[in-house]
Order: structure tokens, then sequence, then C-alpha cells
């Protein structure tokens, strides 16, 4: 069996087998309006719900599609089989004025390939991507793997082991691998990739911590970008938290001396500077 039957009997047995009615009826539902991008250990998910709490906002089957980089195999009906239908959208728009959806998937943010196929399929979505101090993502993504069961060195040791990596290999061949805490925390090398192919107004930035601090404030920025109406959400969601040993000051330190140099590259890009080098 060639590549090609394969491809179109994977691609037909998760549309209409594993996806079901909304497989069966994908060439009637739309493709997204807005796609949060990244990053990986930033809230993504939980920017995601609070988002679409909005009642102009319908969600996605569920978060973390994953279509452009992973399931891109299994074709647009697929990916379409996750949104709403347009009788749907049209229903919410003459409730509300206004109807869109979108997705999340933060694992997009580093590859170049994702983005000229967003940029080929959807060029006129609003890309979002949050971002969290790089030192503290880090540490977050670590102790994800230490749950996991994927990673048995030290925090110290590992970012030893993975700086002596990053300097011997290309940044994709860091950023893809699993022991990639530290890559995936230099963001000045991804933002480039979406600002190289979609327009700066079609993106919007955020941190984490603003959205810790002033969730509402926030999340009204984006509804502006979204073109959407004020709305206060209810009860701002954290999703995905979890509680772990304080990192060590001296590994702290460290970590935001690596840093700063990237962070300023980062703010320089997009014009925006957060406090992270303290």
């Amino acid at each position: 069996m060639n590549g090609d039957i394969k491809k179109k009997i994977s691609s037909t047995y998760h549309q209409f087998f594993k996806r079901g009615l909304s497989g069966i009826t994908a060439s009637t539902r739309v493709l997204p309006n807005f796609i949060i991008v990244g990053t990986v250990r930033s809230g993504t998910t939980s920017l995601y719900y609070n988002i679409c709490e909005h009642p102009s906002i319908i969600s996605a089957a569920y978060d973390e599609i994953g279509f452009f980089d992973s399931n891109y195999h299994l074709g647009m009906n697929w990916y379409r089989s996750m949104f709403a239908t347009e009788k749907k959208m049209n229903s919410i728009k003459k409730e509300t004025g206004y109807a869109i959806t979108g997705e999340d998937t933060p694992f997009y943010f580093w590859k170049k390939e994702v983005v000229e196929r967003i940029f080929k399929v959807l060029p006129d979505v609003k890309i979002i991507a949050i971002f969290r101090n790089p030192v503290d993502r880090a540490y977050s993504n670590y102790n994800l793997g230490l749950r996991a069961k994927t990673e048995k060195l030290t925090f110290e040791n590992s970012i030893d082991e993975e700086i002596t990596f990053l300097d011997e290999h290309t940044f994709r061949e860091s950023i893809d691998r699993r022991r990639s805490y530290l890559s995936k925390g230099i963001y000045e090398k991804q933002i480039r990739l979406w600002l190289d192919v979609f327009p700066k107004e079609q993106i919007h930035i955020l941190s984490t911590e603003d959205m810790q601090k002033n969730p509402q404030d926030t999340i009204l920025k984006i509804f502006k970008f979204l073109n959407l109406s004020e709305y206060n959400i209810k009860n701002p969601q954290k999703q995905k938290q979890v509680e772990y040993q304080k990192m060590n000051e001296q590994t702290r330190k460290r970590l935001i001396d690596f840093y700063k140099p990237y962070n300023e590259k980062f703010f320089e890009i997009i014009e925006q500077k957060f406090e992270w080098n303290i």
C-alpha cells in the first residue's frame, strides 16, 4: 500500500469514523477566525477558555487541535469538523450581532512550516500569542517532564545539557526535542517566523503576568482585537495549574542572565516590554 492510499484511508477514518456527525457535515462548517499559537506552559488553555466565554464566540470541539503540524495529513474537512456549522454561526450572529470561532495550539509557535500553512489556508486569521517570563516557563516545563516521568535529571543538570546541545545544533533541532526547556523561551527567534509572514496588525501579543494581574482588562483588549463587543467574563479560569518546589535562587539568577539578551531583542521586535529581567 503506497503512501497516498494510506493517507486517504487515515483521513477518511478520522473524519467519518472518529469525528462522526461532525465529520459527515464538515463541508457545512466554518474555519477559525483566530488562533492562539503559543507559547507552551504560558496559560494558552486558560486564555482560550476565558476568551470563549464571550457570547459571540463558539469554541472548537476541543483545545490543542494540532491540525497545522501533527494532523495536517488528515485534511481540511477533518479540520472543519472541529468547528461550528455555518447555520450555528448565523444563529449566534443573529442573537449577538457577531459570531466567530477559533482554536489554540501552542506547539504551532516555533514551526516555520506551520506559519506558511496557516497563511496559505487562512491569510486573514488573527493570531494571538501569550508569553510567560521564560525563566518561569522553563521551570514549569521541566516540572511537567518530572510528572510525566520523561525527565530524570535535576533542573540544573538538564539546563546544562540543553545549553551544550544548543551550542552544537541548530535552534530548530534544539526546540524540537523533548528537553527544550530553555529553547522554547527564546521568543525572539520564534516570533520572527510569524512577523515575516503575517502583517503585524494581525498579531496580538500579551503576557501571562498581565493575564494573572489584570485578567479582565487583558481579555477586553483581546476582544477589541477580535472586533468583539466589550464583555466581562465571570470567573477567569486558570487551567492546568500545579504546585511544585520553588526554584533555587542561584539558578534563577543564572537564567535571568541567560535570557536577558534574548528578551531585549524580543522586546525590540514586538515594541513592548515585560518585567522579566529582574
